[in-house]
């Protein structure tokens, strides 16, 4: 039990190493990947991705996705100037594509590559629930919460060679053993509260960047609501998940609403 302590505690101690401190959450953050090496990977993954896919274009719904991922981008470009941080977007090449699919998702990749799911339209309703959306998918990749996972799952692997040299003097049986300990510890213990942490910091984030852009953070709890809905009766425990619960998030959100409106009126916006 010792060594499998160990094991866990290099991979949390990996976990809260520093390597710098992200702007948007000013918090100092696990990043072993630099854009660099980042950005050109997950653009040709978009490329991929869009010609093994049916893009809608020239439609109303894809002139939307278009519109708000534009005031969302133009939102995070304000706060970080606002901040000091004018150049920090500056290798982003944004692009926003509405997928005919019925899956009920979105997503952007590092960089600054975004995909709605026409699937999802139904459940965002409007531009607010759109923003809502995008916003929290974008803030994930101004977090570099992509490269952060990339990183984390390098820790994990680290520990699990610990694990293997620190057990090889012991039965195969033992060392499966140890092995199958350190899988289920570090993956609960470790790397779903990281994932969750991950969540939280995009709700925070991309509730202030739609604030910032216009759309009311308060219909961003209603949103949620009605995702909520969708999932009734099949979500997971939160402990055993990589996103907070329903219930979890939507209280979250509910507390940082008047935050994000504080912010927003700092540019020239007020909701009534």
């Amino acid at each position: 039990m010792k060594k499998y302590s160990v094991a866990i505690a290099i991979v949390t101690i990996g976990l809260f190493f520093s390597c710098a401190t992200n702007p948007l959450t000013g918090k100092k953050s696990l990043n072993f990947v630099s854009n660099s090496e980042l950005f050109p990977s997950s653009f040709q993954q978009y490329g991929t991705f869009l010609k093994e896919n049916k893009v809608i274009s020239g439609t109303a719904d894809a002139k939307r996705v278009e519109n708000v991922g534009i005031k969302i981008r133009l939102a995070a470009e304000k706060y970080l100037t606002s901040i000091g941080q004018s150049e920090y977007l500056k290798d982003y090449r944004w692009e926003y594509k509405l997928i005919d699919s019925k899956e009920i998702n979105a997503w952007c990749m590092p960089g600054g590559k975004i995909v709605v799911y026409s699937g999802i339209l139904p459940v965002t309703k409007d531009d607010t629930g759109l923003a809502t959306v995008m916003g929290h998918e974008v803030s994930h990749a101004l977090a570099n919460h992509g490269a952060q996972r990339m990183s984390a799952s390098q820790l994990q692997q680290i520990g699990a060679v610990g694990v293997s040299l620190a057990t090889g003097n012991q039965s195969s049986e033992k060392q499966q053993m140890w092995q199958q300990y350190y899988g289920v510890g570090s993956q609960v213990g470790v790397m779903l509260p990281f994932s969750r942490s991950h969540e939280s910091e995009a709700d925070k984030i991309g509730l202030t960047l739609m604030a910032i852009a216009g759309y009311n953070p308060d219909q961003a709890i209603v949103f949620w609501q009605r995702m909520a809905a969708q999932s009734a009766g099949q979500a997971q425990p939160e402990f055993l998940s990589t996103h907070p619960s329903d219930a979890t998030r939507i209280a979250n959100l509910k507390a940082l609403v008047p935050e994000a409106k504080a912010t927003a009126a700092k540019f020239g916006v007020v909701f009534k």
